[in-house]
């Protein structure tokens, strides 16, 4: 992949470029990838932490998909509990 593939951005992230991305800090960036939950891997002599793109915008996505179940799943609870009080 090369940088015209991609729009003119890289293919990796830096631990602060994703954090600049996720709007966090980068001490939380590097807790999300430390726990496994955001996958990325490690380059260099020093081990740097680099986030592929995709794979970031990936655990977005899936975030927007983690939180659109949550309301769903919590709008069948409180439509269930309104049933409960409707006189038959």
């Amino acid at each position: 992949m090369t940088h015209s593939d991609t729009g003119g951005l890289a293919r990796f992230f830096t631990l602060a470029e994703t954090a600049e991305v996720l709007a966090i800090s980068v001490s939380q960036a590097y807790a999300l990838v430390r726990s496994g939950e955001l996958p990325a891997i490690k380059v260099g002599g020093n081990g740097h932490w680099r986030v592929e793109r995709t794979v970031l915008q990936g655990y977005i996505d899936g975030k927007y998909e983690e939180n659109r179940r949550r309301t769903l799943w919590q709008q069948a609870e409180y439509a269930d509990v309104a049933e409960l009080f409707v006189e038959r």
